[in-house]
Order: structure tokens, then sequence, then C-alpha cells
């Protein structure tokens, strides 16, 4: 994948835009259910891991953690996710523990969650939630594990029995995976119909396996994070035959970022939603109302929405 090309100025925001911008919807700001905090020694090896790809994709936001959380609240991000996830057995309560901690410390952060196939998952997932977990993230690619293994069947029934949402990335981009693509994911669904799955990166690149997904069960959603931007549209284009499921879909499409971790300005992913053309609705619908409702904000869009600047 090459580096992106510059961003058309006719449809760009800047980052300084976006507050004003989000004040003209009617919302206060935004909802961004895909944002990474975590322990700093498991972020600088996820950085690592990017700097290995000689250039091609440059972290936009490498700052500190003071510092990313205040660029967020500049963005008008007002609500948003400190997603992780393990890569082998024995780190996934750990992380638990501290994005409970951190989200007890960070203003609009909600407490999110993770796990792995491995003895005692049931276990800690249903402390997770007892804990207060409104999120949890399963990322299979990174993990390499099967979301179909044994150790997990319970681990998906308790999480729709709670309502409680999971960020999966379950598709093949950026690279594929062992289990990777809709049919490892489509067996658990089939299993937890009720499963309230978000399909991280809009399932890129089988776009429309993961809409047929969602429009096979009522819980499932899928997540913007770095879809139609011109960075992933190079290389893996949004069908444009799909568009108008996407407005089909409005309530269940939700904002997603990938934030810190991303090679253009967090503007850019806005400015790529907007040029869908799909109206000010669908872009109320995902840039606030529907990530605030998967995340049990206390207050309802309509009662926290502003009127437009």
């Amino acid at each position: 994948m090459a580096p992106p090309d510059p961003i058309d100025p006719i449809d760009a925001l800047t980052d300084g835009d976006l507050p004003a911008y989000f004040r003209s919807l009617g919302r206060p700001g935004a909802v961004d259910i895909h944002v990474h905090f975590m322990p700093e020694r498991v972020l600088r090896k996820v950085w690592g891991y990017f700097d290995s790809l000689g250039g091609l994709w440059p972290i936009r936001y490498r700052f500190d953690e003071p510092t990313r959380l205040r660029v967020l609240r500049e963005l008008g991000v007002i609500q948003h996710t400190a997603l992780s996830y393990p890569h082998k057995p024995g780190m996934a309560e750990w992380l638990n523990e501290w994005g409970r901690d951190f989200a007890g410390q960070t203003a609009g952060c909600v407490p999110c969650a993770t796990f792995y196939p491995e003895p005692g998952v049931e276990a800690y997932v249903r402390k997770a939630i007892e804990a207060g977990a409104r999120i949890f993230k399963s990322h299979l690619q990174v993990g390499g594990y099967d979301p179909r293994d044994p150790l997990l069947d319970a681990v998906w029934g308790l999480l729709a029995d709670a309502g409680v949402p999971v960020v999966c990335h379950c598709a093949s981009g950026p690279t594929p995976g062992h289990f990777t693509g809709a049919e490892p994911i489509a067996s658990v669904l089939a299993r937890h119909p009720r499963l309230t799955l978000v399909v991280a990166h809009l399932g890129l690149p089988e776009y429309t396996d993961f809409l047929d997904l969602a429009d096979r069960y009522p819980n499932v959603h899928l997540d913007t994070t770095m879809a139609f931007t011109d960075y992933v549209e190079a290389g893996s284009p949004f069908p444009p035959g799909d568009r108008p499921r996407l407005l089909d879909l409005g309530e269940r499409i939700v904002l997603g970022s990938d934030f810190p971790n991303i090679p253009y300005p967090y503007a850019h992913q806005i400015a790529a939603l907007r040029r869908l053309d799909l109206g000010d609705d669908w872009l109320r619908a995902v840039l606030y109302d529907n990530g605030a409702r998967l995340l049990s904000t206390q207050d309802s869009p309509e009662t926290l929405a502003r009127p437009p600047a």
C-alpha cells in the first residue's frame, strides 16, 4: 500500500474545523468507538510494527498519552473507547484491569475489555462485565485465534446476553489472517444471533460479505475506521453498488477512527464520510447517535444535542 496522496482541499476539513462542524449538525461533538489507548509498553510494540512497514503507515498522532487525550478533546471527540487486545495467553485479564483504571481516570472514556481463548476466559469476561465494561475488543488477525474456539462459546453467549458490544477485527484488511473473513464470525453469529457485533473497518476488503451479515442479524454494526479515506480507497475501494446499503443500515454504521494510529489527519475520516453525500441525518447518526447508543451514554442524543452554531 503506497503512502496516501494529498487530500483534495475541496473535500477536506481541518482538525481545527471539526468542533464547529459537529455543532453545525446539531450535536455537541463526536462519539468514536474505535480509539486505542493501552499500556505504554504494549503501545510501543504496536507502533514498532507500523514503523517496520518502511514509511507506508506513518503514525499521525505519535504523542505522549496526555497530549493524545488533549488532541481528542480539541478534535471534538466527547466520548471514546480505549481499545486494547492480546496477542497471546495471559494478557487479557491484565489489559482489562488497566482499561478499567484508565477509564476511571479519563473523562469521556468508557471502560473497555478484551479476551483470548484460554482457560479462565469465561470467568474474567464475566468479571469485566460485572465491573462495568461497556465494550470489548476482539482482534482475530493479531490474536491469530478462531472465534469458533470452544473456549469462547460461553464468552460470546455472555456478551450477547449482557448486550455489551464487541468491536471485532474479523475482516482481512490490511492483511488476511488464518481466521479472518466473514465465514468464521458468521458461524459465531449463527450460534449467538443476539450478539452485538461491531465489524471493524467496515469489513474491508470483504465489504459486501459483512454488509450481508448486517442484513441478516439486527445487532450487527459496522464501524467506519479508515473506510472511504484516500489511503484505503487506493487499495481496497468500497463497491459503488453497495453505497445505498449504507443508507439503509444508517442506524448501524458507527464512527471509528483508529486514533492515534492513522497515517492522515483525523479530519480526513470525517471528510471522507461527508463526501459520500448521504445526508446530514445519516452523518448525525454515524458521527454521534449510534455510538452514543452503543456505549450507553446516560443522556440520549436528543438530550445532549445542541442547536447549530
